[in-house]
């Protein structure tokens, strides 16, 4: 027999609770509602399903044969429900599967490393695989290609969720014998007139002091573009080339070169980023706690 719509699971648990307590006052008080209510909703359950399904006898509420069918089907699908309901259990070491992060060049060098180690010392048999998030980390997201992203993140997006992890600022990369590595703080004009190696990230990434410097009605006057900062400070040093960097990036990768502030600093955030379907899985919020705690050390040297 179908179920009218009005009888819900809160009725049929109302209908188990019943059968085990042996009275509608028993019932009443685990449920925390009143005796009026059980009755009420007894009633309808004995209309949708053409029985009476509890009789008295003896003081006590005796289930039908019929009632005692009703409760042996529905019981353990209630009791399914419960076990779900719980706050899920999680052993790292238990955890299978694979994870895809999207990042960038930064994050790989800096940010990866403390968290694969961290994965693989409590999650071994997790799987990670990292893709590079070209400029469209958020698409990536959306489109199923990447379960988390780790990246410059300026604004909000619908459809995902984002914990910031650090800021960052811009400074300038430049050989110790650069004319302007003296200085200790350069001036925009003398910013302006150096050899700038243009960082382009092929078009899918606009750095935020070039968004900074263009609002001030300035454009760099480039003498080199390259597609990453891969390989840069080779190119700087033993030249007057200079590349403006995020600040930990530039420490992490400018081995033997200076670091100037750059003028316009730029700054911006980078941040995690997933999407709604993981937000309340447990090994992704695992996975999310150990991003924060990789992050919390000191960034790892270039390999």
């Amino acid at each position: 027999m179908t179920l009218p719509g009005h009888l819900d699971i809160t009725a049929l648990r109302l209908l188990v609770v019943v059968d085990r307590a042996g009275s509608f006052t028993a019932a009443a008080e685990r449920l925390g509602v009143t005796q009026s209510t059980v009755s009420y909703t007894v009633d309808k359950l004995r209309a949708a399903f053409g029985d009476p399904i509890f009789v008295r006898e003896a003081g006590r509420q005796v289930t039908t044969a019929r009632g005692a069918e009703i409760i042996a089907g529905v019981a353990p699908a209630l009791d399914r429900l419960d076990r779900l309901a719980r706050p899920q259990q999680m052993d790292p070491a238990r955890i299978a599967g694979r994870v895809t992060i999207a990042c960038n060049y930064y994050e790989r060098l800096l940010m990866i490393p403390p968290l694969i180690r961290s994965v693989r010392q409590q999650a071994p048999g997790l799987r990670i695989e990292i893709v590079d998030s070209r400029g469209r980390g958020i698409d990536r997201l959306l489109a199923s290609e990447a379960d988390l992203l780790i990246g410059p993140y300026l604004s909000d997006v619908a459809g995902v969720y984002a914990r910031a992890l650090r800021d960052e600022d811009y400074v300038c990369l430049m050989d110790p014998a650069h004319p302007q590595a003296e200085t200790e703080k350069l001036a925009l004009d003398d910013y302006l007139r150096l050899d700038h190696i243009d960082i382009t990230y092929e078009g899918r990434w606009r750095s935020r002091y070039r968004a900074e410097l263009e609002a001030l009605g300035h454009r760099l006057d480039a003498r080199l573009a390259v597609p990453s900062p891969a390989g840069v400070p080779s190119l700087i040093a033993g030249s007057r080339l200079v590349a403006t960097l995020p600040r930990r990036l530039a420490a992490a990768i400018g081995a033997g070169l200076v670091l100037r502030d750059c003028p316009v600093p730029g700054r911006f955030s980078i941040a995690m980023v997933w999407p709604q379907r993981y937000h309340r899985d447990v090994i992704h919020r695992w996975l999310h706690h150990q991003v924060i705690e990789a992050v919390r050390l000191p960034d790892s040297p270039p390999a």
